[in-house]
């Protein structure tokens, strides 16, 4: 699977990741009103001074190493993310400062929130969030009377420093207060979704997913074509990944199991990274795929009798378009398979060995 690119990955912050490979640059702070001028879907980013905000996009959406986060100052002014990726996967990601008070005569919030789809709330849960419930309640409030379509989300964030009793009675108790309040101000009918998120574990990316799942009006369709797809195919498990940030836009009707999500990540991390060093040839063959940014036929088996595992290039007639994809063998008997579907999308499923074998050509 290889991603050339003939530009270096906007920022600093370029993490074992092909270059130039991500959305383009970020636009700096500009005219709040600048959203409005096309109908990509907008998610908004708010919460409290160091609540993980910006960590949290500078992880999801240009692979920052975790750590590096630390070293990040507040953000002071608004950061727009355009994240492109196929026709029903494009929207505007922003982030918010939090010493801005957008509902003053400064800004023009119904432009900033009226055609908003989804609010994404940080607290952060090692601290005493009573001030961020506060903030939480008055923006919720204010942003519902001018976009009652909008969906809100909590992201109960920096639960890796906390114990899974204290996760657990956190965010119960985060709900609690934060439904009660909407209640006595009488608003029964807004719904806020919660998530435990940290940036150092998968958490933060499937939150994201769930947020995003929302925006697509095709979810249905994918999730149905996903079903049959398995049904037919001995396959046990099927995402549709954006191999960029991670976020799966869609997966079949089955629980996610939060393992076999975290397996299907580390593999697009290996064939990206295997990718970078071997996918980028111009030479003669053995060809990998000379066209720009899309994925080259790589197979990394891992044999059940070895601890290494071996990577293998397999030579293919570029012009076969059915041959980008990837494939992993793991140690148990499971069958991890990407393939292709666009430049940024890739099916991702998890299958019995058994069943791979018996696979159509």
């Amino acid at each position: 699977m290889a991603y050339n690119s003939d530009n270096d990955i906007a920022g600093q912050y370029s993490v074992s990741f092909p270059q130039g490979f991500d959305y383009g640059p970020e636009e700096g702070e500009g005219d709040p009103a600048g959203g409005a001028q096309d109908q990509k879907p907008k998610i908004l980013v708010m919460g409290l001074r160091r609540s993980g905000k910006t960590s949290i996009q500078k992880v999801v959406f240009h692979k920052v190493s975790p750590n590096e986060t630390l070293f990040l100052e507040s953000t002071n002014k608004i950061v727009k993310e355009d994240v492109t990726n196929c026709q029903f996967f494009v929207y505007h990601v922003w982030d918010l400062p939090a010493h801005l008070d957008y509902f003053d005569s400064t800004f023009d919030p119904e432009l900033i929130f009226g055609g908003c789809g989804a609010l994404i709330f940080v607290i952060d849960s090692q601290d005493d969030y009573m001030d961020a419930l506060s903030k939480l309640h008055f923006v919720v409030t204010r942003v519902y009377k001018m976009n009652p379509k909008i969906k809100f989300e909590v992201f109960i964030h920096k639960v890796d420093g906390l114990s899974d009793d204290h996760k657990i009675d956190a965010q119960r108790d985060i709900n609690q207060r934060a439904t009660e309040d909407l209640a006595d101000a009488g608003l029964d009918n807004v719904h806020l979704s919660f998530y435990l998120t940290s940036i150092y574990d998968h958490s933060i990316f499937e939150a994201f997913s769930k947020v995003v799942q929302k925006l697509i009006p095709q979810l249905p369709t994918l999730e149905n074509l996903l079903d049959i797809f398995i049904s037919n195919s001995g396959i046990e498990k099927a995402f549709l990944f954006d191999v960029v940030s991670k976020i799966y836009i869609a997966t079949d009707s089955s629980p996610v199991d939060m393992q076999s999500y975290e397996l299907c990540c580390d593999m697009i991390d290996v064939v990206l990274d295997v990718s970078s060093i071997y996918g980028g040839f111009d030479s003669e063959p053995p060809v990998y795929e000379p066209r720009h940014n899309r994925i080259s036929p790589l197979s990394f088996d891992s044999d059940s009798d070895s601890d290494d595992g071996e990577i293998i290039p397999e030579r293919v007639n570029p012009a076969d378009s059915n041959q980008r994809l990837a494939v992993i063998k793991l140690n148990n008997g499971t069958v991890m398979y990407l393939r292709e579907v666009t430049k940024l999308l890739a099916l991702v499923c998890i299958l019995r060995e058994d069943s791979f074998e018996k696979r159509g050509r």
